[in-house]
């Protein structure tokens, strides 16, 4: 299409354009800028969905309106299945494609047919444009920059109406690397001025911090998403959910097993009544963990039970329920005190359960839920839950199911934090106050039952203070 006796240059881009915020439009007004005419590519729900994007609150219709509002688009159209894009560029006949930076890299494919642009985002957007601001977006800021953390940012921008801005770690130079790795607008090591720019905060600092994080920030009037455990003492759990109650803030912890859909699939199954009465439960989550790691050091807050003990507690409670009658530790120590293999055993009224962890000992990482009629068998890894059959006493007959789970799973919990926010929920049914204060409960016994262990075998490497 000659333009003046020149080929018009055009360019093409893609987005949920959903919340639409300043960033959506800054992308479009460069991206117009590199060229004479820009077609965008809006997705629609369904082809979000299938790509892993969560929690998109716009319709199709006032997503494309909004983009359209800008003036900067010349052709819009509709993005709704896988390969699309090179067959927009080839149909379209485009010189450039242009995406945001946090996907540099991932459409280098492309290049073969066009130039591939990757646009800096913008870092400060605080509110949507061109619509009313019921849903608006939330900035989010981390606290921690360990590895649970870095795995965070990156599946944040999978779920619509959140933006992570910010990053705080008593290491300054720890939250700048952190910061300069993912693009983030602020990194500091003063908690009140972190604080001062977020609306929610997700907590990834060490185990014995969550407590005093998480109360500064509700006490501040920030919703919290806070890495398990939560708090290492039952009384500590309950003053987070009052206080959070009091200022109306969102209080959630993160076990990501619950909030995914296999395994919310997998509660409805056993509840169904098909394997009968569930008596017992079983659930085992080990790892061998490296030498000089936390989790083998830290001899306060490290071994296997602090570690991936709320994970198997999870299902025990949420099957079980928290009313058990009695509950018992056996632990296997390493020389410095720390557990590197534990078993919890739980008594009810009508059943029983147990929960296996560790770092130093490996076993089979299953979830086996056990009924009246027959059982479940999640297989390693169970707490992704992407599949588990139904078995019953003939063994030629089994049903089995699965799910979608996309990324690393924490996209899920993210969203659910995100639409509690949104809908102004201060509870979730996929993980409640009751299940998150009795795995506190169990925490707080579990470091009593270690540190007279310790002290029974004469292990003096370990702090006197553990519980």
């Amino acid at each position: 299409m000659p333009m003046g006796g020149l080929q018009m240059k055009k360019v093409i881009t893609y987005g949920s354009f959903d919340l639409f915020h300043e960033g959506h439009y800054n992308i479009l007004k460069r991206a117009k800028e590199l060229g004479d005419y820009l077609i965008v590519g809006v997705t629609t729900e369904q082809f979000d969905e299938s790509r892993g994007k969560l929690n998109v609150v716009d319709s199709l219709v006032d997503r494309i309106e909004n983009v359209k509002k800008t003036g900067f688009a010349d052709l819009i159209i509709v993005e709704d299945h896988v390969g699309q894009k090179a067959e927009d560029i080839q149909k379209y006949d485009v010189d450039t494609f242009v995406l945001g930076s946090d996907w540099t890299g991932h459409f280098d494919y492309l290049k073969d047919l066009c130039e591939v642009v990757y646009l800096e985002r913008t870092k400060d957007i605080s509110s949507t444009m061109l619509r009313n601001e019921k849903y608006p977006i939330i900035r989010m800021g981390v606290i921690g920059t360990g590895r649970i953390a870095a795995r965070f940012v990156p599946e944040a921008k999978y779920v619509s109406g959140v933006i992570v801005t910010s990053v705080f770690n008593p290491n300054e130079e720890s939250a700048e690397n952190f910061a300069d790795r993912f693009d983030l607008e602020l990194y500091t090591n003063d908690l009140d001025k972190f604080l001062n720019n977020v609306d929610a905060v997700y907590i990834a600092s060490p185990h014995e911090t969550h407590y005093e994080y998480a109360k500064k920030a509700l006490l501040a009037g920030k919703h919290v998403l806070c890495e398990k455990p939560m708090t290492l003492k039952k009384s500590y759990a309950e003053e987070l959910f009052r206080i959070s109650k009091e200022r109306k803030c969102v209080l959630l912890e993160a076990i990501k097993t619950a909030f995914c859909p296999g395994f919310k699939q997998l509660l409805g199954v056993a509840r169904s009544g098909i394997i009968g009465q569930i008596r017992d439960v079983e659930a085992c989550f080990t790892r061998l963990a490296a030498e000089g790691v936390r989790e083998k050091t830290d001899t306060k807050y490290g071994g296997g039970f602090l570690e991936f003990g709320s994970h198997t507690l999870l299902p025990i409670f949420k099957l079980m329920g928290t009313d058990y009658e009695d509950v018992r530790f056996d632990s296997i120590l390493d020389e410095n005190g720390l557990d590197m293999y534990t078993k919890v055993s739980f008594s009810y009224e009508k059943g029983m359960a147990l929960s296996k962890s560790g770092v130093g000992v490996k076993s089979e990482g299953q979830l086996l839920i056990s009924g009246t009629k027959g059982y479940i068998l999640a297989e390693s890894p169970w707490w992704l839950t992407k599949s588990f059959e139904v078995r019953f006493e003939d063994p030629n007959i089994r049903e089995t199911y699965s799910a979608k789970f996309l990324g690393d799973g924490l996209r899920y919990e993210i969203s659910e934090f995100i639409n509690m926010i949104h809908n102004g929920e201060l509870k979730s049914y996929k993980f409640t106050e009751e299940e998150s204060i009795a795995i506190a409960g169990v925490v707080e016994k579990f470091l009593e039952e270690r540190k007279k262990k310790v002290e029974r075998m004469g292990l003096k490497s370990v702090d006197k203070n553990i519980a």
